[in-house]
Protein backbone atom coordinates (compact mmCIF):
# COMPACT_ATOMS: atom_id res chain seq x y z
CA UNK A 1 0.00 0.00 0.00
CA UNK A 2 1.18 3.54 -0.62
CA UNK A 3 1.55 5.46 2.07
CA UNK A 4 2.63 8.68 3.21
CA UNK A 5 6.21 8.06 4.16
CA UNK A 6 6.49 6.13 0.63
CA UNK A 7 4.96 9.40 -1.13
CA UNK A 8 7.40 11.58 0.69
CA UNK A 9 10.18 9.23 0.25
CA UNK A 10 9.90 9.25 -3.57
CA UNK A 11 9.64 13.52 -3.24
CA UNK A 12 12.77 13.49 -1.87
CA UNK A 13 14.47 11.16 -4.28
CA UNK A 14 13.09 12.57 -7.26
CA UNK A 15 14.05 16.26 -5.69
CA UNK A 16 17.44 14.59 -5.17
CA UNK A 17 17.71 13.65 -8.67
CA UNK A 18 16.66 16.65 -10.38
CA UNK A 19 19.51 18.39 -7.94
CA UNK A 20 21.77 16.15 -8.80
CA UNK A 21 21.49 16.69 -12.38
CA UNK A 22 21.52 20.31 -12.50
CA UNK A 23 24.81 19.94 -10.52
CA UNK A 24 26.22 17.97 -13.01
CA UNK A 25 25.14 20.64 -15.45
CA UNK A 26 26.15 23.18 -14.24
CA UNK A 27 30.02 21.54 -13.61
CA UNK A 28 30.37 21.44 -17.63
CA UNK A 29 29.53 24.99 -18.28
CA UNK A 30 31.92 26.02 -15.74
CA UNK A 31 35.00 23.80 -16.66
CA UNK A 32 34.26 24.88 -20.38
CA UNK A 33 34.48 28.39 -19.13
CA UNK A 34 37.24 27.44 -17.33
CA UNK A 35 39.84 25.51 -19.76
CA UNK A 36 38.42 27.35 -23.21
CA UNK A 37 37.85 31.12 -21.86
CA UNK A 38 37.73 32.18 -25.69
CA UNK A 39 35.08 30.00 -26.44
CA UNK A 40 37.03 27.74 -28.54
CA UNK A 41 39.35 24.68 -27.10
CA UNK A 42 42.54 26.00 -28.19
CA UNK A 43 44.56 23.04 -28.23
CA UNK A 44 48.29 22.99 -29.08
CA UNK A 45 49.98 19.73 -30.46
CA UNK A 46 53.94 18.85 -31.40
CA UNK A 47 52.75 17.50 -35.19
CA UNK A 48 56.61 16.54 -35.54
CA UNK A 49 55.73 13.57 -33.20
CA UNK A 50 54.08 10.66 -35.21
CA UNK A 51 52.61 9.15 -32.10
CA UNK A 52 50.83 12.16 -31.29
CA UNK A 53 49.68 13.56 -35.13
CA UNK A 54 49.16 12.60 -38.20
CA UNK A 55 48.83 14.67 -41.46
CA UNK A 56 46.21 13.39 -43.24
CA UNK A 57 46.58 12.99 -47.46
CA UNK A 58 44.66 16.48 -47.87
CA UNK A 59 46.84 17.76 -45.26
CA UNK A 60 44.60 18.12 -42.15
CA UNK A 61 45.57 16.92 -39.07
CA UNK A 62 44.64 13.68 -37.36
CA UNK A 63 46.03 11.03 -34.41
CA UNK A 64 45.48 9.98 -30.90
CA UNK A 65 46.52 13.68 -29.83
CA UNK A 66 43.82 15.30 -32.39
CA UNK A 67 40.99 12.78 -31.68
CA UNK A 68 41.24 13.28 -28.07
CA UNK A 69 40.59 17.32 -28.14
CA UNK A 70 37.73 16.24 -30.67
CA UNK A 71 36.59 14.14 -28.16
CA UNK A 72 36.81 16.35 -25.06
CA UNK A 73 35.54 19.61 -27.16
CA UNK A 74 32.16 17.43 -27.83
CA UNK A 75 31.82 16.61 -24.41
CA UNK A 76 32.28 20.04 -23.31
CA UNK A 77 30.36 21.70 -26.55
CA UNK A 78 32.55 24.22 -27.78
CA UNK A 79 34.23 24.16 -31.11
CA UNK A 80 38.09 23.23 -32.02
CA UNK A 81 41.32 25.15 -32.19
CA UNK A 82 44.10 23.53 -32.96
CA UNK A 83 47.61 25.10 -32.66
CA UNK A 84 50.22 22.69 -33.97
CA UNK A 85 54.14 23.61 -33.39
CA UNK A 86 56.55 22.32 -35.84
CA UNK A 87 58.87 20.68 -32.87
CA UNK A 88 59.10 20.23 -29.08
CA UNK A 89 61.33 23.02 -29.09
CA UNK A 90 58.43 25.41 -30.12
CA UNK A 91 55.89 23.74 -28.26
CA UNK A 92 57.99 24.45 -25.30
CA UNK A 93 58.50 28.19 -25.78
CA UNK A 94 55.01 28.51 -26.44
CA UNK A 95 54.27 27.84 -22.92
CA UNK A 96 54.86 31.11 -21.62
CA UNK A 97 52.38 32.67 -23.39
CA UNK A 98 48.80 32.42 -23.63
CA UNK A 99 47.99 30.79 -27.34
CA UNK A 100 46.44 27.56 -26.08
CA UNK A 101 44.63 26.25 -23.57
CA UNK A 102 45.39 22.57 -23.08
CA UNK A 103 48.73 20.75 -24.59
CA UNK A 104 48.79 17.28 -25.92
CA UNK A 105 52.04 16.03 -25.09
CA UNK A 106 54.38 14.16 -22.83
CA UNK A 107 54.13 14.44 -19.02
CA UNK A 108 57.69 16.39 -18.24
CA UNK A 109 58.66 17.97 -15.26
CA UNK A 110 60.05 21.23 -17.36
CA UNK A 111 57.20 21.74 -18.62
CA UNK A 112 55.22 22.24 -14.70
CA UNK A 113 55.99 25.58 -14.15
CA UNK A 114 53.23 26.13 -16.62
CA UNK A 115 51.01 23.06 -16.57
CA UNK A 116 48.93 20.79 -14.68
CA UNK A 117 49.03 17.19 -15.98
CA UNK A 118 45.85 14.83 -16.63
CA UNK A 119 46.20 11.43 -15.53
CA UNK A 120 48.05 9.59 -18.30
CA UNK A 121 46.46 8.62 -21.76
CA UNK A 122 48.89 6.60 -23.55
CA UNK A 123 52.73 5.27 -23.06
CA UNK A 124 55.18 5.53 -25.54
CA UNK A 125 58.27 3.07 -25.51
CA UNK A 126 61.65 5.35 -26.19
CA UNK A 127 64.50 3.53 -27.70
CA UNK A 128 67.31 3.77 -30.17
CA UNK A 129 67.63 3.47 -33.82
CA UNK A 130 70.95 2.79 -35.18
CA UNK A 131 73.31 3.98 -38.30
CA UNK A 132 74.44 1.04 -40.57
CA UNK A 133 77.75 0.28 -39.42
CA UNK A 134 77.17 1.98 -35.46
CA UNK A 135 78.57 -0.34 -32.68
CA UNK A 136 76.27 -0.41 -30.36
CA UNK A 137 74.13 -3.60 -29.85
CA UNK A 138 71.23 -2.77 -27.74
CA UNK A 139 69.90 -0.19 -25.80
CA UNK A 140 71.80 -1.02 -22.59
CA UNK A 141 74.93 -0.81 -24.68
CA UNK A 142 74.85 2.58 -25.66
CA UNK A 143 76.01 5.14 -23.21
CA UNK A 144 79.95 4.62 -23.60
CA UNK A 145 82.43 7.30 -24.92
CA UNK A 146 83.09 7.72 -28.53
CA UNK A 147 79.14 7.31 -29.73
CA UNK A 148 76.91 10.14 -30.97
CA UNK A 149 72.98 10.33 -29.34
CA UNK A 150 70.83 12.29 -31.94
CA UNK A 151 67.63 13.56 -30.07
CA UNK A 152 64.83 15.99 -30.66
CA UNK A 153 65.78 19.47 -29.14
CA UNK A 154 63.39 20.32 -25.79
CA UNK A 155 61.85 16.54 -26.39
CA UNK A 156 61.14 14.11 -23.30
CA UNK A 157 63.53 12.45 -24.54
CA UNK A 158 66.04 15.01 -24.65
CA UNK A 159 65.13 15.78 -20.91
CA UNK A 160 65.62 11.92 -20.28
CA UNK A 161 68.68 11.05 -22.12
CA UNK A 162 70.05 14.48 -20.38
CA UNK A 163 69.88 12.51 -16.57
CA UNK A 164 71.00 9.16 -18.01
CA UNK A 165 73.72 9.73 -20.26
CA UNK A 166 77.39 9.55 -18.77
CA UNK A 167 79.55 9.05 -21.05
CA UNK A 168 78.22 9.09 -24.59
CA UNK A 169 77.34 12.91 -26.53
CA UNK A 170 74.60 13.76 -26.90
CA UNK A 171 73.64 15.65 -30.18
CA UNK A 172 70.06 17.73 -30.20
CA UNK A 173 68.80 18.05 -33.80
CA UNK A 174 65.71 19.09 -34.61
CA UNK A 175 62.24 17.13 -34.07
CA UNK A 176 60.63 14.86 -36.88
CA UNK A 177 61.43 12.26 -38.84
CA UNK A 178 63.59 13.80 -41.74
CA UNK A 179 65.84 15.38 -38.98
CA UNK A 180 66.18 11.82 -37.70
CA UNK A 181 66.83 10.54 -40.69
CA UNK A 182 69.46 13.01 -41.93
CA UNK A 183 71.52 12.81 -38.45
CA UNK A 184 72.27 8.91 -39.05
CA UNK A 185 72.67 9.20 -42.57
CA UNK A 186 75.12 12.24 -42.84
CA UNK A 187 77.06 10.42 -40.05
CA UNK A 188 75.95 13.27 -37.58
CA UNK A 189 75.03 10.73 -34.88
CA UNK A 190 75.50 7.08 -34.32
CA UNK A 191 71.86 6.53 -32.48
CA UNK A 192 68.65 8.55 -32.85
CA UNK A 193 66.69 8.33 -29.70
CA UNK A 194 62.98 8.66 -30.02
CA UNK A 195 59.76 6.97 -29.63
CA UNK A 196 59.86 3.02 -31.42
CA UNK A 197 57.25 4.05 -33.56
CA UNK A 198 59.70 6.27 -35.22
CA UNK A 199 62.78 4.25 -34.59
CA UNK A 200 60.74 1.84 -36.83
CA UNK A 201 60.10 4.43 -39.60
CA UNK A 202 63.47 5.55 -39.03
CA UNK A 203 65.16 1.57 -39.87
CA UNK A 204 62.50 1.10 -42.60
CA UNK A 205 63.98 3.80 -44.93
CA UNK A 206 67.63 4.09 -44.17
CA UNK A 207 69.76 1.46 -45.68
CA UNK A 208 71.55 -0.92 -42.89
CA UNK A 209 69.39 0.98 -39.90
CA UNK A 210 68.33 -1.18 -37.60
CA UNK A 211 66.16 -0.75 -33.98
CA UNK A 212 68.56 -1.72 -31.05
CA UNK A 213 66.99 -4.30 -28.88
CA UNK A 214 65.53 -2.57 -25.23
CA UNK A 215 64.57 0.61 -24.11
CA UNK A 216 65.76 3.38 -21.87
CA UNK A 217 62.38 5.57 -20.97
CA UNK A 218 58.46 5.04 -20.86
CA UNK A 219 56.90 8.53 -21.69
CA UNK A 220 53.68 9.03 -20.38
CA UNK A 221 51.07 11.00 -22.85
CA UNK A 222 49.30 13.34 -21.12
CA UNK A 223 46.65 16.63 -21.36
CA UNK A 224 48.69 19.94 -20.32
CA UNK A 225 46.10 21.94 -18.88
CA UNK A 226 46.99 26.01 -17.42
CA UNK A 227 47.53 26.52 -13.87
CA UNK A 228 44.45 29.31 -14.08
CA UNK A 229 42.22 26.38 -15.13
CA UNK A 230 43.38 23.64 -12.36
CA UNK A 231 40.26 23.49 -10.71
CA UNK A 232 38.95 21.78 -13.95
CA UNK A 233 41.67 18.89 -13.23
CA UNK A 234 39.36 16.11 -11.65
CA UNK A 235 36.88 16.39 -14.92
CA UNK A 236 39.79 16.11 -17.20
CA UNK A 237 40.92 13.28 -15.04
CA UNK A 238 37.52 11.71 -15.77
CA UNK A 239 37.47 12.57 -19.14
CA UNK A 240 40.75 10.32 -19.79
CA UNK A 241 39.55 7.58 -17.56
CA UNK A 242 36.61 7.55 -20.08
CA UNK A 243 38.94 7.60 -23.19
CA UNK A 244 40.86 4.93 -22.15
CA UNK A 245 38.03 2.30 -21.23
CA UNK A 246 35.26 3.20 -24.08
CA UNK A 247 37.90 2.70 -27.12
CA UNK A 248 38.25 6.42 -28.07
CA UNK A 249 42.40 5.72 -26.96
CA UNK A 250 42.83 2.65 -28.98
CA UNK A 251 41.08 3.23 -32.05
CA UNK A 252 42.97 6.10 -32.29
CA UNK A 253 46.26 4.04 -31.90
CA UNK A 254 44.79 1.36 -33.96
CA UNK A 255 44.25 3.91 -36.86
CA UNK A 256 47.55 5.45 -37.00
CA UNK A 257 49.34 2.09 -37.26
CA UNK A 258 51.42 3.28 -34.15
CA UNK A 259 54.14 0.93 -32.75
CA UNK A 260 55.61 0.66 -29.37
CA UNK A 261 52.49 2.59 -27.55
CA UNK A 262 49.83 1.24 -25.57
CA UNK A 263 46.65 2.38 -23.95
CA UNK A 264 47.77 2.43 -20.07
CA UNK A 265 46.34 -0.48 -17.89
CA UNK A 266 43.81 0.77 -14.65
CA UNK A 267 45.89 1.03 -10.98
Amino acid sequence: MWTRRDAIIGIISAAATVWTHARAGAQMPSSASALAPTGKLRAAVIASNPVLVTRQPDGTLGGVSVAMVQALAAQLAVPIELRPYDNPAQYNESLATDDWDIGLAARDPSRAEYLTFSKTFMEVDNGYVARAGAAPTSAGDVDRAGVKIAVAKGSAPHNVLQRLIKNAEIVPVPGGFEAARDALATGKADVYGENLHLAHRIADALPGARVLPGQFNVVQMAIGVRKRAADALPMIDAFVSKARTDGTVQKAINEAGLRGVRVPQPA
